[in-house]
């Protein structure tokens, strides 16, 4: 791997500090005790960075997600790391019955509620439903949907790269596709993930450590797309291709290359 290419996330970096520094000490100014409180801290510091850098990010991707999301995403839909709401935009309105953002950073949830509002989305008709818990608390999900004691199972979950930052991320997998999503529905998701070449990887590896810590956990080194092609049904005696349709599959990002850090893939996984 060309050491160019290997130390160019260095330049995202500085990048990032020079956009969320300043604020990030204001912050700290304001409230000191952000010092004894390491993950509270990071995400400030991630909220100021996604200010920045948000509506870049998405055009990075913009022409994948149309593709995955548009035609795909129908009735209640689980956003699980929604940030600032940018998958709102590739939703097709007259399909979505309910959109549930997943966002712990709450410093970010003004922006997810205004995204929504203008898309046609609300809290006070029950098509918005807004959620701080993560991905991993998947109880206060479940109960969150919950009516009549019966939860109304999501008909899509989609992840945009959320699964990189997740805590337990394949246990998480596990648990959402098993019992927040229902047969028939579709898992879709556009995330980096570890790459395939080794040198590659162990540049993935060395910089993981430094990046999670800026980037409130958000790792370059998990294999995302295998994780969830090796879901199983409760029964572990089962094969993982039980658990998902035929035409459940995972690609990469066209043009990208090989030696990138964020090496992408892309997937649409239907549940039996």
């Amino acid at each position: 791997m060309k050491l160019l290419a290997a130390f160019a996330l260095l330049i995202d970096l500085r990048a990032a500090i020079q956009a969320a520094l300043l604020p990030t000490l204001y912050a700290l100014w304001l409230e000191p005790l952000l010092l004894l409180r390491p993950t509270a801290l990071s995400r400030t510091f991630m909220a100021y960075v996604w200010a920045a850098f948000a509506d870049v990010v998405d055009e990075g991707g913009r022409e994948v997600k149309a593709d995955l999301i548009t035609p795909n995403a129908t009735g209640i839909v689980l956003d699980i790391g929604a940030g600032h709401g940018h998958t709102i935009n590739y939703l097709d309105r007259s399909k979505i019955t309910k959109y549930v953002a997943l966002e712990p950073n709450t410093l970010m949830h003004h922006e997810i509620r205004a995204r929504a509002t203008e898309a046609g989305y609300s809290e006070t008709n029950g098509t918005l439903l807004i959620l701080s818990c993560g991905a991993e608390d998947t109880e206060s999900i479940i109960s969150s949907l919950r009516v009549d004691d019966q939860p109304p199972l999501c008909d899509t979950i989609v992840s945009v790269l959320t699964l990189c930052s997740v805590p337990r991320p394949e246990e998480v997998l596990t648990t959402l596709a098993r019992d927040v999503l229902k047969p028939g529905g579709q898992l879709l998701f556009y995330e980096h993930v570890l790459s395939p070449r080794s040198d590659v990887a162990w540049w993935q590896r060395f910089w993981t450590p430094v990046w999670k810590t800026a980037f409130d956990g958000c790792r370059l080194d998990r294999p995302t797309h295998l994780w969830v092609q090796n879901i199983k049904p409760r029964d572990d005696s089962v094969a993982p291709a039980l658990f998902w349709r035929d035409e459940s599959r995972a690609w990469g990002k066209p043009g990208e290359p090989e030696e990138h850090l964020f090496w992408h893939q892309t997937g649409r996984f239907v549940k039996a």
